[in-house]
């Protein structure tokens, strides 16, 4: 669902990728795009209309089309036997719906009553540094600041950069649309819309998110998100204080062992992950590991990662697989 999207057209070149046993593929949009083709498994197929009866005889659907879509489509789906995994903020926090990471809680999965929730993308990110860490020593607290590609909004705010940077260079001004100020050579602290308290509802994210992922309900976070003039792949820098003592080589071999992660961390050498260097790239680079100056028991680190793949089509399709292998997928005939 949303086929036509930037997330959608991550999902289909990465489920090629990976092999994704596809006996049909049902691409699905709105009414303006129906009748387009997209490529996939070598052969080309028709996008249908997104309507309730669209999803009869699927096994199941990922959605990434928005929050409003989400809530008037996915619970017509599962209606229709089809199982859905979202990518909107819709049903995230219901008690109902498992909100999933695989590498770290897979076993939700088991209690899904038809609809199951990706999280936020700067959430999944954050947590591949930061989950291995918590095994390690025990989270209890992290301030976040998060520097947002802008491909986190989409297709539209690509063409807005790009179109800012290329006036740029011609002497010339491209009023911004799709942000509330210009983003190119600029940071926009804002992600989302404010709340009452002053957060954004994307900073509410990464403490409800990271809560409810990792099972720590009283898991103290502070986040602020920021929006930058890059392309593809977030970056979030983070200081965490744990229960126990910490040990940077213990960090550094549990960050290594981990399997959504990989540790770049040679400062002496100028190596650390960039959005450059992890756009594309299924798992999160994590770097920047060092004792943190203000808490007990504390670590800062730095984490790049594909936002448009582990904070959204990856993890998706990772539960899909995963949902396969336990054979929670119907066999249809």
């Amino acid at each position: 669902m949303g086929v036509t999207g930037a997330v959608g057209q991550e999902l289909l070149a990465l489920m090629a990728k990976r092999n994704f046993p596809v006996a049909e593929l049902r691409p699905l949009a709105s009414a303006r795009s129906a009748g387009s083709k997209v490529t996939y498994g070598g052969r080309e197929w028709t996008v249908q209309e997104a309507k309730p009866e669209a999803f009869e005889g699927l096994d199941f659907a990922i959605f990434s089309a928005g929050g409003s879509i989400s809530l008037a489509l996915a619970p017509e789906a599962v209606k229709r036997g089809c199982i859905v995994i979202d990518n909107s903020s819709a049903f995230r926090m219901l008690p109902e719906v498992p909100l999933v990471v695989p590498e770290i809680n897979a076993h939700h999965l088991a209690n899904h009553k038809g609809i199951i929730a990706n999280p936020n993308c700067s959430t999944a990110i954050a947590l591949m540094g930061l989950y291995p860490l918590h095994l390690a020593f025990g989270l209890k607290k992290f301030f976040a600041s998060t520097y947002q590609a802008v491909s986190g909004t989409g297709a539209e705010a690509m063409r807005e950069l790009d179109g800012q940077a290329r006036a740029w260079a011609k002497g010339e001004t491209l009023p911004a649309k799709v942000y509330p100020h210009t983003i190119n050579f600029n940071v926009i602290p804002q992600v989302d819309s404010f709340l009452e308290d002053g957060y954004t509802k994307e900073e509410m994210k990464m403490l409800n998110e990271g809560r409810k992922i990792m099972d720590l309900p009283g898991l103290k976070v502070s986040t602020t998100c920021v929006r930058v003039p890059v392309f593809r792949a977030h970056s979030i820098a983070i200081s965490a204080e744990f229960e126990r003592p910490v040990d940077i080589a213990v960090a550094r071999q549990a960050i290594s062992a981990f399997p959504g992660a990989e540790l770049c961390d040679d400062p002496a050498n100028k190596k650390y992950p960039m959005p450059l260097d992890y756009a594309g790239k299924e798992k999160c680079g994590v770097g920047r590991i060092r004792k943190d100056s203000l808490f007990d028991n504390g670590l800062s680190l730095w984490i790049s990662g594909d936002q448009l793949w582990k904070g959204a089509a990856l993890n998706a399709i990772q539960i899909a697989e995963t949902l396969h292998a336990q054979g929670r997928l119907a066999r249809r005939a």
